[in-house]
């Protein structure tokens, strides 16, 4: 019945009331009409269909609602997301209609404003999708609690009892569920569900950001029990079916600090003349076995979570440091993939098979660029300076092939914020990216392509790392700002080919404001995301792309690994096995794609909050940076380090016109103008932890 309403309700070019859907659908019963009665009611509840005053029915995209995502402001306002719209629908303070940040609602567009922005009411809160708040609790002299929410974005009034508080007391973080709305949409009184810890205490700041985007933190007792059968050492049961490749120069080159190591390279001159690459990526599929509580947890977590001083692993540190971890001197299980190149970074060639190796050192990144930048030799690497220059000739060429065929280096900074032992930041430097980083990056892209194409054209189900074609209107509207700083990029618009995209940065690269301007590019892309259909990864102008090197790290890599297993080791290709994989795919893409995205908006709360932090110590000192962003409310000024404050345009010495086109704010008196790129000399005057904001005041234009 469901179905058979809404392929009338689509193929109609009106609306319909009940009795035209009944003598449509040939409904004669009376059961048959309640069914139907009972359906429709459904369908609004859910809002798939919209019923109007008259009593008519028309699917939701017929009519002028729609349903999205709010995300609010702390001012009180806030924006709707809707898909597949590409402009979001400004919601004002007074027509929230007691919706909240992250609120799924139904909202009528009512008019256009200024520039042609959609504004718009919410008629309703569909579904509240924060079931849990994170605030601080302090007790009045009731002994009444009053919770500060940590995200200023939501505007709810919490109050707890001492019989619902677990003996929380003042200071403490927690966890509060809503029992009941009291007196008005956004008052309700809650309990605590959990005591993270006092407000004061070292790391407590850290896991409320943590917590806030339901990231686990502890492992079930289930888990641990699973965990406690698994051999910690390589048996000779584990060894059968697998190469031996454990008297082959492997190692492993990583970050002075990993532990969790999930690929191990090798190489070797071919007598032909070609190169012999080996990625070794851990066997992380053969320990975590489908359908077990060990599994079930990791694809819940879909990643671990990377924090300025912790890491909150996807497995436990049993087998992320432990046994799948490649740790030099002790065997491993892999899965290899073994590639042969030319002299123009052409695959000749190619093996996929599971493997037993033993990595012979774990180098860094810091003394593998001291050999291929510096040429100077650490103690313990001599014996691998040949490899390790035969691995840097062979990057380069696959790097220049990349960027032959359209690879796109957008050449963006990170920040690396260094802590002391009770998590206080005493720096903020760059992080390196360096010969010996961007090496292991071009191996690892090899054998994802490798892997890939392999199963793709297999033509079986399989998980890709897709990155679609940039909006063309996104990029017009770039190339219209970039013109009117007066630079002049030539270019067809038609033509969205990451080619396309490297002539834009090759145009700019020399430009002072190249980093502003690549960050902004970089924003007007597609964003990565996993699909179980190929579509090509735009940015690596890569026609097919996995993610198969990082197994310990993130889930998509074990299922990829597992469907080698199933499809290649096993040979498991009945119509029942793909059958299952074509559906349990799509979750597994999507659950991936957001765990994803919310770990990337966990660590960046974590590192705008700890720079903040950093920057309270610093407050009247002077500091040099570049103008990033220009709004209506103020500017944004990066820092070499890439700390990041905002100049308020309250605190501005004179009335700024802003000019959205242009991005640029010009004093009324001063006639001064400030322009994305410029460089300036700012001071800090406020830093906030709690806020997680800090604000400038410009000094002078440099």
């Amino acid at each position: 019945m469901r179905d058979n309403i809404i392929d009338v309700l689509k193929n109609s070019d009106k609306a319909l009331t009940i009795y035209d859907l009944q003598e449509k659908l040939n409904l004669q019963e009376v059961n048959e009409i309640k069914e139907l009665s009972d359906e429709l009611r459904k369908l609004e509840d859910e809002v798939v269909i919209y019923c109007s005053n008259k009593g008519r029915y028309m699917m939701l995209e017929d009519s002028h609602l729609r349903k999205g995502t709010l995300r609010a402001n702390k001012k009180g306002f806030g924006f709707v997301e809707i898909e597949n719209m590409e402009d979001d629908v400004y919601i004002a303070p007074e027509n929230m209609n007691g919706a909240i940040h992250d609120d799924i609602v139904l909202v009528e567009i009512t008019s256009k404003m200024n520039l042609d922005r959609l504004e718009g009411r919410i008629l309703k809160v569909i579904k509240r999708q924060v079931e849990r708040y994170i605030g601080e609790i302090n007790f009045d002299e009731k002994g009444k609690g009053h919770i500060t929410l940590d995200d200023s974005k939501i505007k709810l009034n919490i109050e707890v009892s001492r019989e619902n508080s677990l003996n929380a007391v003042d200071g403490h973080k927690v966890v509060v569920e809503l029992i009941k709305k009291l007196n008005n949409n956004l008052k309700y009184s809650g309990k605590v569900v959990e005591i993270i810890g006092h407000k004061n205490d070292p790391g407590v700041d850290i896991l409320s950001i943590v917590y806030k985007y339901k990231i686990n933190t502890e492992f079930p007792v289930e888990v641990k029990e699973e965990v406690k059968n698994i051999p910690m050492e390589v048996r000779d049961i584990d060894m059968i079916g697998r190469k031996d490749l454990r008297n082959m120069e492997i190692f492993t080159i990583d970050g002075d600090d990993t532990k969790d190591i999930d690929d191990a390279i090798s190489i070797e001159w071919m007598s032909n003349g070609h190169y012999k690459l080996g990625v070794h990526i851990a066997d992380v599929s053969y320990y975590v076995k489908e359908g077990s509580p060990l599994d079930n947890e990791a694809m819940e977590r879909g990643t671990s979570v990377y924090l300025v001083d912790r890491v909150i692993p996807m497995l436990p540190h049993e087998l992320s440091n432990g046994i799948c971890s490649l740790n030099p001197n002790v065997d491993r299980l892999a899965i290899s993939c073994i590639m042969e190149f030319d002299h123009e970074g052409r695959q000749l060639d190619y093996e996929i098979f599971p493997s037993v190796i033993r990595s012979r050192i774990q180098m860094t990144y810091k003394k593998v660029n001291s050999i291929l930048e510096k040429n100077e030799i650490p103690e313990g690497y001599e014996l691998y300076e040949r490899s390790l220059r035969l691995m840097a000739e062979l990057a380069d060429i696959l790097r220049k092939m990349k960027i032959r065929r359209g690879y796109i280096d957008f050449e963006v900074d990170e920040a690396k914020i260094l802590v002391d032992e009770n998590c206080k930041p005493t720096e903020v430097v760059l992080r390196d990216r360096g010969t010996g980083e961007k090496l292991i990056e071009d191996f690892m892209i090899a054998a994802n392509e490798c892997v890939a194409t392999h199963i793709y054209f297999m033509s079986l189900p399989f998980i890709y790392r897709v990155h679609e074609v940039p909006k063309e209107e996104k990029l017009r509207s770039y190339l219209s700002f970039v013109g009117s700083l007066g630079y002049q990029v030539s270019g067809d618009l038609k033509d969205t080919s990451p080619k396309m995209v490297q002539k834009i940065i090759k145009c700019l690269e020399d430009k002072p404001e190249f980093k502003i301007l690549s960050s902004l590019l970089l924003r007007s892309m597609q964003k990565a995301v996993y699909r179980p259909e190929n579509l090509g990864h735009y940015g690596l102008a890569s026609q097919c792309y996995t993610h198969f090197t990082s197994p310990i790290r993130r889930y998509p890599d074990t299922t990829v690994h597992r469907l080698l297993r199933t499809y290649l080791f096993n040979k498991e290709l009945d119509m029942g096995t793909i059958r299952k994989w074509e559906q349990k795919l799509v979750y597994i893409s999507e659950h991936s794609s957001d765990r994803e995205r919310a770990s990337v908006d966990c660590e960046r709360e974590v590192e705008d909050m700890k720079m903040a932090e950093y920057m309270e110590n610093h407050i009247g000192e002077e500091f040099e940076g570049m103008i990033s962003s220009v709004t209506s409310f103020g500017m944004f000024i990066e820092l070499d380090n890439l700390i990041e404050g905002l100049v308020p345009l309250r605190d501005m010495k004179d009335f700024f016109h802003y000019d959205e086109e242009h991005m640029t704010l010009t004093g009324e008196r001063s006639h001064i103008k400030y322009t994305i790129g410029e460089r300036v000399l700012i001071k800090v005057v406020r830093a906030s932890k709690e806020e997680k904001t800090i604000d400038f005041e410009i000094v002078r234009k440099l």
